[in-house]
Formats: structure tokens, sequence, C-alpha cells
């Protein structure tokens, strides 16, 4: 099956009007619609989106490859897109994207689909292939591009298969690779083929595994992997490692496999890699993801990402019983409302939302660690340190402890008959893993981190003046420093943790903090339009409504393309913010929303003064600082 088999002119947009990610996405799978190919073009647009979430397709040299395999899909098909003045699609080189290809892969697709759709990722790594796509004047001119570029494709890989059986010339070393991503559609593809361009180029021995929707192909065998010099894994899922124990092994998002192909195989070459120690189960080791940026941070944002849904539905349910009178959940009091108390219930409680907050945390961040039978343990460990008043610290601790429990376990069991591999993950590994966690958490942790927790909330309660503002100026700053990194989520996880040990203040500044750098770059682009680019202009209105709804990854864009001048005036701006919500006394019952929840302060012009103060000067900071554009 050729690429122009699911490319037909009717999805084939030659000049998209898009000026924004979003928009681009819209576009795209709405002609995809247009054309009859999907089934529901909504849950198609969250599918892709899902994948986004996961890393950006956007994957440079001003390509972007949005892609989803889902029932949302009624045809296999491939939508194509050309933007002349490029859109910020956060891609990993920073640079605008030209040329889209939106893969729309049905949950039935055959693999003759599949092998077809990874074959386009490949093309692309031709400079030339997309240097004439960007010059096609007609929707039959970029059919006609892709077809010759197929068959001179075909031409050169059967040409390669005739010269690899003769050459006998000294190679630069024995290097192997396996590449994977989530839905094993571009990346995988694109990631090995650069790597073997590469390595061709280097003159290295090399063969690529790559692990994509149609399977394992390329597989590697135990001769090859004795041989090797050393392994590069570019995988953002599992696959077998243990295969590589005792080899010298860099692991590797598979991102890093499209763009630092060189740096990578020459690290290969001189065995620049910790030797992989096996596990007897199948998953990367520990210390390898960490050492990769997988590690402590992945399995934390595991738990923080999977909790949010509870915070925020929670949060605002219980948030809303307030309407009805601050006691008005409670039976004995003259306020009582059967409503509220609903509300209350299912939000907080407990048995509601917001009580499952910390076992949630824990039960993620361990199968984050362990896989699938870290699950259990985590759960249960954050039940009873929830139970036992230990908030998200002992959350925090009973998640990383299942996780590395679990793990350990796997070890111990790694040695039993293979008769009972099918009882450790159903009887083996649930049974010790709660036993184990359980019992430390209920005689080893509990009960000082209970301590430690009710210090925080007496302290909490009791800040004010000075003290409260300077805590409000910290928060706030941290929210705008990497604006959805490390710093961001650990300001947001402190807010959350302030409300449910019932002091509302720190959160009202953590939002007020968020809201800022999207709104203050949002008024810098009306106000101050000489110093952006029209394309800048245009995403900068975007931002108003991004900052309203707290939504502070609007301003990464802006802040990936002049990081010093960005970073400081939204830092400054929103830690202004964050101090004034403090001076004023504000208290914010719901963990998100933005603007939509200020109803719920108890303050809310004062909070939406201190907002806008802060926002004017990020705006203000940054208008005067930037140049002019040329």
């Amino acid at each position: 099956m050729k690429i122009t088999d699911l490319l037909k002119l009717d999805t084939i947009i030659i000049d998209l009007q898009s000026a924004t990610k979003q928009a681009v996405i819209d576009e795209l799978s709405g002609k995809l619609a247009e054309a009859d190919r999907l089934n529901d073009v909504e849950a198609f647009k969250a599918a892709i989106l899902k994948r986004e979430e996961q890393s950006t397709t956007g994957i440079g040299e001003g390509i972007a490859i949005p892609h989803a395999k889902t029932s949302a899909v009624k045809i296999p098909a491939i939508c194509f897109g050309r933007s002349m003045n490029g859109v910020d699609y956060e891609s990993l080189d920073g640079m605008p994207a030209h040329l889209f290809f939106m893969i729309a892969a049905s949950d039935g697709a055959n693999a003759d689909h599949l092998e077809t759709l990874s074959r386009l990722s490949s093309l692309l790594m031709d400079e030339q292939f997309r240097a004439r796509l960007i010059s096609a004047s007609s929707g039959e001119e970029i059919i006609e591009i892709i077809n010759h570029k197929e068959m001179e494709a075909d031409a050169e890989e059967e040409e390669e298969l005739h010269s690899s059986n003769s050459e006998s010339g000294p190679k630069n070393g024995k290097v192997l690779a396996v590449t994977a991503c989530p839905t094993g559609i571009a990346h995988t593809y694109m990631a090995a083929d650069a790597l073997k361009a590469k390595a061709k180029e280097l003159g290295i021995d090399f063969k690529v595994e790559t692990n994509g929707s149609t399977g394992i192909k390329n597989a590697l065998t135990a001769a090859e992997i004795a041989e090797a010099d050393a392994i590069i894994v570019a995988a953002d899922k599992q696959v077998e490692m243990d295969r590589f124990n005792g080899k010298h092994v860099i692991i590797v998002p598979v991102a890093q496999g499209i763009r630092k192909t060189e740096e990578l195989l020459t690290r290969a070459v001189k065995q620049d890699a910790p030797v992989y120690k096996g596990t007897g189960h199948d998953k990367r080791d520990e210390a390898d993801s960490t050492k990769s940026g997988l590690g402590i941070y992945k399995h934390l944002m595991n738990g923080v990402s999977n909790m949010l849904p509870f915070v925020v539905g929670g949060g605002i349910l219980v948030a809303l019983s307030f309407f009805f009178g601050i006691e008005a959940a409670d039976p004995t009091n003259p306020e009582y409302n059967p409503i509220a108390k609903a509300l209350s219930d299912i939000g907080g409680g407990t048995s509601g939302a917001f009580f499952l907050l910390v076992p949630v945390l824990a039960g993620f961040i361990a199968s984050s660690i362990a896989d699938r039978p870290g699950f259990a343990p985590g759960m249960v460990g954050g039940l009873l340190a929830a139970q036992a008043h230990a908030g998200f610290l002992g959350g925090l601790i009973a998640g990383f402890l299942a996780g590395y429990v679990v793990l350990l376990l796997k070890k111990l069991f790694s040695k039993l008959p293979h008769t009972l591999e099918g009882i450790k993950p159903v009887l083996l590994y649930p049974v010790f893993g709660m036993l184990i966690t359980g019992l430390i958490m209920i005689f080893l942790i509990n009960e000082p981190v209970t301590a430690i927790n009710q210090g925080l909330t007496n302290w909490l309660q009791g800040l004010s003046g000075t003290n409260a503002i300077f805590l409000g100026l910290i928060l706030g700053g941290m929210m705008a420093v990497d604006m959805g990194g490390p710093l961001n989520k650990a300001a947001f996880t402190f807010g959350i943790a302030a409300i449910e040990a019932s002091s509302f203040g720190p959160h009202a500044a953590v939002m007020a903090g968020g809201m800022v750098p999207p709104l203050g770059i949002a008024l810098a682009t009306t106000f101050f339009k000489s110093k952006f680019s029209e394309m800048e202009r245009k995403s900068g209105f975007t931002n108003y409504f991004m900052g309203a709804s707290f939504i502070t990854e609007g301003a990464i864009p802006f802040a990936a393309a002049d990081p010093l001048r960005v970073i400081v005036s939204s830092v400054i701006g929103s830690a202004t913010a964050g101090a004034l919500s403090m001076a004023f006394h504000v208290t914010l019952p719901a963990p998100h929303g933005g603007i939509f929840v200020v109803p719920l302060v108890n303050h809310p012009f004062l909070y939406l003064l201190a907002i806008l103060i802060g926002s004017l000067i990020t705006a203000l900071l940054l208008g005067v600082w930037k140049k002019k554009q040329l």
C-alpha cells in the first residue's frame, strides 16, 4: 500500500489558516471529518490531544505529525496541511512548524495501513523532500512529489539490501538500538531512520529494532547483542530490557533518537553508558531511568496528573456547597441544606473525591515505579496515610515505598520456578506488597508524618502579616519560573495540601501567580504591538483565555523564544499577585478554574485586583524590555 492510498486530494489543505497548535488540530481534524474519514471528530481530537500530552509531535525541522489510533477513525487516512507562515507547535527545536501530516489510524487498522503510515515518517527525514513539499503549488503536485519519493525510497532499499550482503569494509564499532513511542506510528520509525542514517555517515556497524504498532520489526538477536559495543534504547514506553543484562545501555526518550543522533552514537561507540543490570522482569532499570530524566519526577508527575481530576472535581463541588452557607452541609447547623450536604459528601467527606486524593496519588506513583503490581499496595498505603491524617506527605512516602517494595519483590521472586509465574501478579505481589507497605506505614511512617502534617497545618493557620505576604510572594513566583514544570507543580501541590488542611489562602496565591504569565503576555502583545511579530500577536490573544482559565502553559512558547525577558517579567508579576492575594486575606476553596471560580472567593474584587496588578507589571516589564521587531 502506498502513502497516497491514504492521502487523497480531499484530505489536503494547501494553505492552512490556523495560527496556533490547537487551531491546527481543529482544522486538520475538520478536514478529515469533512472527507468522511471519521466516526466522531471530537473523540478523534481528544485522542490527538492525549498523544500530545505524552510528548509533542512537533519533531522539529518544520514538521509536525499529530497522530492517533482510535475507534473514532472510520477509514485510515492522512491529512496534509501546509502553513507558509509557520505555527508554534511546541516543536522539539523551538522553531515554527510548516508541514503537518495528521495520521488517523483506526483500532482495526491492518498491518499494511500501519506500515504505510510509518514509511511516511521515515521519508520526512529527507531535507530535499521537505523542501519540495514546501514549494508545491497544488494538492496534485503534493501527491506527485510523495509518489516519486516513495519510488526512490524503494529503489534505495533494494540497493542497500544488495550492498549490505557484499560489504565487508572496516567499521567504527558495533551499536544496536531499539526505538519505541506510545502509539508506535511516527516517532518510532523517525528515530530509527535518523539513527541509521547517522550511523552510516559515521561508519558504524548498526542495527535498529522498532517496537511499533505492527509489532517488533528487525528484532535484535542474542548473538548480535553479545557482539555489540553498546545499545541505545530510545523509547517512551516499556521494551524488553533483561536481554541487555551486562551490556552498556543508553536509555533516552524517543525524541532524542531523532534530535541527538550523533551524540548518542558517539557515546555508544565509546561505551559512555552504565552497564545494565537485569531485574528478572521486562521493565527499565530504575537507576537508568533516573539518569535519563524519567525517574523520580516522572513517578511523582504520574501520581499528580492522575490525582488532578479528583482535585478539580471534588474541590469545586465542595466549594459549591459553600454557596448555601459555610456550615450548610452540617445537619446540626441551622443553615443546613441537603443539597449542600450532597455536594460536600460527593466532593469531600470521608469517602468522597477529595478523600481519595492521597490514595490515588500513592497508587499511581507506585504503578509508575513497579508497573501494575505496584498499584494495589500503593493505594492501600495511601489509604492508611489518609486515615491517619498524614496528608500529602504521607501519600508521597506511601507511593514511593510501595513501588520500590514491589520492585524488590520482583527481584526476590524472579528466582522462583517458572511454573509459579502465573501466581505472581494475582497472589504474591499484592499480598506481600500490601503487607510490607502497610506494616511500614502503620508502625514507622504514619505517626511522625502526621505530627509533621499537623505542624504544617498549625503554621498555615497561624500565618499573618509579613509571613503570609512572603509566602504568597514565593508561591506566586514559583508558578511562573518554569510554567508547568517541577517548581510550578510543587507550588500547586503545596496549595492543594493547604486546602486539605483547611487553609484556603495559599492556594489563592498559587492560582493568582499561575494566571499572571499568560495574561501579562496577552496584555503586552496588545499594548506593545511593535515589540512582537504578527504570529506572536495572534498567539498572544489566545493567552487571554488561557490565563483566565488558569493555564500557565500558554506562556511557554513566548518563554522558549525569549526566556530571560519573559521568565523574569512573569516571575516578578506573579510574585506580586501572590503577595497581594495574601495581603488582601483572599481565600479560595476551589483548586482550579481560574476566573470561573472567582465568585467562590471571600474578596472577589480584591482578588481580581491582585491578578490585574500582577499582569500589568508583567506586561509593562516585557513591553519596555523587549526590542522592537524589525
